[in-house]
């Protein structure tokens, strides 16, 4: 009868503990609206807001209506990084047309000394996260000797397919910078509902340049990242989402044209 009773004690408590565990380290949610396979099939337009996304996560990356540059979010603030090669704060009733956000969390952190290329960045987390069917979160910050990026310049209806958009991206180089640079390791199951593999956006250190990352050499900084093991995708209701072509033969390689 003590054995019975002391084993129901353990129990009380190792339910206490889980729950305080839950209620300190809250589930780790990628929040995502619409699909890459719309945004391929030219749906430029959506009604999710800045102010929404934030509710979403402080952390995340995307687009803006019309494919007007590209989003970043990092410690809750929004930036737009326009075809020019500049960045602004986004305002919040600002909408997208496709973002990921999350709040991040990071599990892992690693400092780099030394200079470091975008593979050796990425070796360092599939070391660590060796599985690819969980989403990973990731912010790189610190001194980059080059980095490489790509801006889509704002688009006029009638709207052509992403692809065809990108045949001429304006593409900048930015030298001996400090900056932010934030993306998503994506299961390669995911592709189409999202960008399989590395997605990353940088943002210069006084918030007035960047875009989405190419290529990049970083002199030293610190990265932090983690496993993010749920999903919740947001549907658009409007007919040009329901109209478009999700599932095209070609969807693989037209991700990675467009990705690269």
């Amino acid at each position: 009868m003590c054995n019975f009773v002391s084993d129901c004690s353990c129990e009380d408590q190792l339910k206490a503990s889980v729950t305080q565990l839950g209620q300190q380290s809250p589930e780790k949610v990628i929040y995502q609206t619409s699909l890459m396979s719309a945004l391929l099939n030219g749906v430029y337009d959506g009604s999710t807001t800045v102010a929404q996304l934030l509710q979403k996560g402080d952390f995340g990356l995307g687009t803006f209506n019309q494919l007007d540059g590209e989003l970043v979010a990092f410690d809750r603030q929004v930036y737009q990084l326009r075809a020019d090669g500049s960045a602004s704060p986004a305002r919040p009733e600002q909408q997208t047309p496709f973002a990921v956000m999350t709040f991040f969390k990071p599990e892992h952190q690693h400092r780099f000394a030394h200079t470091a290329t975008r593979d050796d960045v990425h070796q360092v987390i599939d070391r660590i996260i060796t599985s690819d069917n969980h989403f990973c979160a990731l912010r790189l910050s610190g001194r980059f000797a080059s980095v490489q990026t790509r801006t889509v310049p704002c688009q006029c209806r009638p709207y052509r397919s992403m692809p065809e958009v990108l045949g001429n991206q304006p593409t900048f180089d930015f030298r001996q910078r400090d900056g932010e640079l934030i993306g998503f390791r994506t299961p390669q199951y995911m592709q189409g509902i999202n960008v399989a593999g590395y997605h990353e956006h940088f943002i210069t250190d006084d918030r007035q340049g960047g875009g989405h990352i190419l290529d990049y050499v970083l002199e030293q900084g610190t990265l932090t990242f983690g496993a993010i093991s749920k999903l919740v995708v947001d549907l658009p209701q409007d007919r040009e989402f329901l109209q478009a072509d999700l599932n095209p033969q070609d969807l693989d390689a037209a991700i990675r044209s467009v990705e690269s």
